[in-house]
């Protein structure tokens, strides 16, 4: 598997021989085993995929070339001797997501030295964050699903529901199109709640005249969407044309302008320049953008401090916003990728911010 030979190309560079591999995000994309617990034990020549009795079936038909090992107890009864037979001398492991606890019985399992355990960080993710054409595929699926779901909220929405009933309206939609788990809590706030970038639901009622921030996304073959866009039911005050005018101008500059080998930290910058510009730059603190694919927030990440470049076939979004405690905010999101150099945006929901009727 090509994704395995990329990796152990990365060994030498780490000054590792082998890679212990946790975490369950990567573990999927390693292997397509989609089960909750497991190791991958990858060496120089062989790759296993080491589970309990509860995964032994899964394992073997979604984990194909892979030699799935059934393993029983605790790390010590089974770990030293799998690592001895692949001859492993320095051994890996994802100190992210490695808990305080297992950390410490690996280095009392090979407190002797033999092998070596060397943490180690985004050795997998750097593989992640540029995706491949079957990927890219399934994110597009997530999106279309998603920008379903924003076109029938442009029909739907209305003065009255509140915003945990419309949320669950919404993921009720989403399920209906692809039974898969979202990939996170859908964001629907309105009024001062808008203000937060990452509110909760609540029973508050969905008024005229305020905006609503809805933010949401689906899974297709686990791989993810999110998009966000801001209404006003009815005639909104003039700061939220205003606003919303300066966030949408943001935005679709940086859509113009991001393109392959810019830096991270300068696509940031070309919207947060002119949010800066209009008077509101105090009120945009979150990042630009991040990588989307298996998880919902991956490299790479569009920030003011990013060390990240952007590059072909990398997926991430675009979601400029501006958030004023005591009346409320606008967000705009687009999924996107680069391919032939330039910016493609793949999500497609409109960004009309009036919603006629009240």
């Amino acid at each position: 598997m090509q994704r395995l030979n990329d990796l152990r190309h990365k060994f030498a560079g780490s000054n590792i021989d082998g890679l212990l591999v946790g975490s369950p995000v990567n573990r999927r994309y390693l292997s397509g085993f989609s089960g909750s617990a497991g190791w991958i034990v990858i060496s120089a020549k062989e790759t296993l995929l080491a589970v309990d009795f509860r995964y032994v079936e899964q394992a073997r038909k979604e984990s194909d070339g892979f030699q799935v090992i059934y393993i029983q107890g605790d790390m010590a009864s089974w770990l030293p001797g799998l690592v001895s037979r692949l001859g492993i001398k320095k051994l890996g492991i994802e100190i992210d997501y490695t808990p305080l606890a297992t950390y410490e019985s690996l280095c009392h399992i090979f407190r002797t030295g033999e092998p070596s355990i060397k943490p180690l960080k985004n050795l997998v993710e750097s593989l992640r964050m540029v995706k491949s054409k079957e990927e890219i595929a399934h994110i597009s699926r997530a999106v279309e699903i998603a920008d379903k779901t924003m076109a029938y909220i442009s029909s739907n929405l209305r003065p009255g529901i509140s915003e945990i009933h419309l949320a669950w309206e919404l993921e009720k939609f989403i399920r209906d199109q692809k039974y898969e788990p979202l990939p996170f809590e859908i964001i629907v706030a309105s009024g001062r709640n808008a203000a937060l970038p990452h509110a909760r639901p609540t029973d508050k009622l969905i008024v005229e005249g305020e905006p609503v921030t809805i933010d949401l996304g689906a899974r297709y073959n686990d791989y993810c969407s999110d998009i966000t866009r801001t209404f006003m039911i009815g005639k909104g005050d003039t700061d939220f044309y205003k606003i919303y005018n300066v966030v949408l101008g943001a935005q679709l500059a940086a859509l113009s302008i991001i393109e392959a080998g810019m830096p991270a930290a300068d696509a940031d910058g070309i919207a947060r320049k002119m949010i800066d510009k209009a008077g509101y730059g105090e009120c945009f603190g979150h990042g630009l953008g991040h990588g989307i694919g298996l998880e919902t927030h991956e490299a790479p990440r569009l920030g003011m401090s990013s060390d990240d470049i952007l590059l072909e076939n990398m997926v991430f979004t675009v979601e400029p916003g501006v958030y004023i405690a005591g009346w409320g905010g606008v967000r705009i999101e687009d999924t996107v990728t680069i391919k032939d150099g330039k910016l493609k945006t793949i999500s497609k929901a409109g960004k009309e911010a009036h919603i006629l009727g009240g």
